[in-house]
């Protein structure tokens, strides 16, 4: 006699009342191939949002898929994740944090406007820079960075225990080494913070060409890019761990941004690319 967990077929269909036939007719009946093309998916989707440690949502999803030859729409891929409750991290409130400019220092003309980043036509034209802290046991580590509004690249980046005008410094440096800029063509922008109008950065900058520009007082939003940026880290990387060290802190966040970052995730303001990836293409057209 046919059971299922140990009750017999008959038993069960009288009890929801449901004819025998009609259970047999189910059991046998082939799934749809849409149901089939959703069971072969899955496992790539899984694959692409553990990979991104849990933080892709369905348009980061879809543009891998299609990247590796899926032929997909996101609405699919949205509708498989909600079914198997696979969902991106949801972020945290975010608080935009900026450096002081409480200061008597010069402050330089505001040349790059935030409004009109979409002017921007190629890599090495437009660096824009800030300053945000993570939390250790040991206590605050100070990451300064640099990101090409072109690419969308972190071409430089420095942590250490202090954010004095050397912090600083060393990730311009660091873009420099690393990025073929052109002389008198590279703006570098920034909030008004003192370790931006230091005299050490003003000397260096000028000896090197490059054009200073400066947010307008009082308003954080003329440094989005970066803003956005840090979110992103907080919120994918540092919200989600706990360091001990500074050192540990500064392996992870140095991976985070050369591994992940740049070299892998996806970004919608540059049609769901990486960073590297887009940088490449732009050098090579």
């Amino acid at each position: 006699m046919n059971t299922v967990n140990g009750v017999t077929v008959k038993k069960a269909c009288e009890t929801l009342d449901v004819c025998r036939s009609g259970y047999y007719a189910w059991l046998s009946k082939k799934p749809s191939s849409r149901k089939l093309e959703d069971a072969r998916l899955l496992p790539r989707i899984r694959a692409i949002y553990e990979k991104s440690d849990e933080t892709y949502g369905s348009p980061r999803v879809t543009a891998e898929l299609r990247a590796e030859g899926e032929v997909v729409n996101e609405k699919r891929v949205a509708r498989i994740m909600r079914e198997n409750e696979i969902a991106a991290a949801q972020a945290k409130k975010f608080k935009i944090q900026t450096t002081d400019s409480n200061h008597d220092l010069p402050i330089a003309e505001r040349v790059f406007e935030t409004e009109h980043a979409d002017s921007v036509m190629a890599p090495d034209q437009v660096y824009v820079g800030d300053i945000t802290y993570i939390w250790t046991e040991e206590g605050f580590l100070f990451l300064a960075i640099f990101m090409d509004i072109f690419t969308r690249k972190i071409v430089g980046h420095k942590a250490d225990d202090n954010m004095r005008a050397e912090l600083v410094l060393n990730a311009l440096s660091m873009a420099l080494g690393r990025q073929d800029v052109e002389r008198d063509r590279l703006v570098a922008h920034s909030d008004r913070g003192s370790q931006y109008a230091s005299e050490k950065l003003r000397e260096r900058m000028e000896l090197l060409g490059i054009i200073a520009s400066m947010s307008r007082k009082g308003n954080c939003w003329d440094n989005a890019h970066c803003e956005s940026f840090f979110h992103t880290l907080k919120t994918e990387l540092v919200y989600k761990r706990s360091f001990k060290t500074r050192e540990e802190a500064k392996q992870a966040i140095f991976e985070w941004i050369e591994c992940w970052y740049n070299a892998e995730r996806r970004h919608s303001s540059i049609g769901y690319m990486a960073p590297n990836e887009y940088e490449k293409l732009a050098k090579a057209s």
